[in-house]
């Protein structure tokens, strides 16, 4: 049996903060992490996915989180051939590229422009993989993205890109799981070592993938979105409004007590991202697995503070 490690998708959207989930006086970046870490083993950063991290935040993720903590990261949204503000590109490249003001795609960028985009993403994160805080970066593709052999060649590129890091992969087409081409996927994705990702969301849209759980790699990936029913709104608490009930979870949990037996290691991430939807529903997600006796990993406890050092004769701390 696998280790399962469950978390969330973010530990600072506007209405966790305001929700109450953090204790009165946790309230900087600091505490707010090392609170959250007391409380799960891991955690998705989505923010990477709008704006490529600096290498000083992935610094203070590693400082400020206990060993065994576990970050998956998700890929800036132009490697994953999304939309992208031209604002969130680096300022250097911006500029070299005459102050862009439309949305832009990879394909409207020159070959060395993406190289430095990847680069530079991928350095920044260097200090969380050597500290073996990396657990696996999140490449969610849009729904343009489509079963075929371009595609897969797109995903062996990101693949050996990112080495040493590893990847992990979510759909957001659903001719990838579909009848037709499930098993040819499945089936690629585990010859060439690639972790997928099953994802539970709304049915019925352009991006909607059907609930499958498969162990492509050693790693195997749990994404649950809920079922919110204004699901292609813009407005985040909106997109994903939406806490499972106990009887969904109890489902949940024996699927992925399943999956946890075909893996090394199962990542778990509730992303119903409203008020603390996602904490709660993670909590108990992971109380359910630790009672149908799977390998649940448990978060590090606090460290207390020390006390502050006695003065010297001099006035001066030793």
């Amino acid at each position: 049996m696998g280790k399962i490690l469950v978390g969330t998708a973010s530990w600072t959207d506007k209405s966790l903060l305001a929700s109450g989930w953090y204790p009165p006086g946790v309230s900087t970046p600091e505490a707010r992490l090392a609170h959250y870490a007391s409380r799960f083993p891991l955690v998705e950063v989505d923010a990477t996915y709008y704006h490529p991290p600096a290498r000083r935040t992935a610094e203070l993720w590693r400082d400020r989180t206990p060993d065994g903590f576990t970050l998956n990261v998700k890929a800036f949204s132009l490697l994953t051939g999304h939309p992208t503000r031209p604002s969130a590109l680096y300022k250097d490249l911006r500029e070299a590229l005459g102050e862009p003001r439309r949305t832009l795609y990879r394909r409207d960028l020159p070959p060395e422009v993406v190289e430095q985009v990847w680069d530079r993403f991928l350095s920044a994160l260097r200090p969380l993989h050597d500290a073996g805080r990396l657990g696996a970066l999140l490449f969610q593709f849009p729904p343009w993205f489509p079963p075929g052999e371009p595609s897969r060649r797109y995903l062996l590129r990101c693949r050996d890109r990112c080495r040493p890091m590893r990847i992990c992969v979510e759909f957001r087409n659903a001719a990838w799981m579909d009848d037709a081409h499930r098993e040819d996927t499945l089936a690629f994705l585990a010859a060439h070592d690639l972790p997928y990702v099953g994802v539970d969301m709304p049915q019925g849209h352009p991006s909607s993938v059907p609930p499958v759980l498969a162990a492509t790699a050693d790693l195997a990936v749990v994404r649950l979105h809920g079922h919110s029913a204004r699901w292609t709104s813009r407005v985040i608490e909106e997109k994903y409004g939406y806490l499972y009930a106990e009887d969904e979870l109890r489902t949940w949990a024996a699927r992925i007590h399943r999956l946890s037996e075909e893996a090394e290691v199962t990542h778990v991430l509730t992303n119903n991202c409203c008020g603390d939807n996602s904490q709660r529903n993670a909590a108990r997600l992971a109380e359910l697995l630790a009672g149908r006796g799977a390998g649940v990993v448990s978060p590090t406890p606090a460290r207390p503070s020390a006390p502050p050092a006695p003065a010297s004769a001099a006035g001066r701390r030793p």
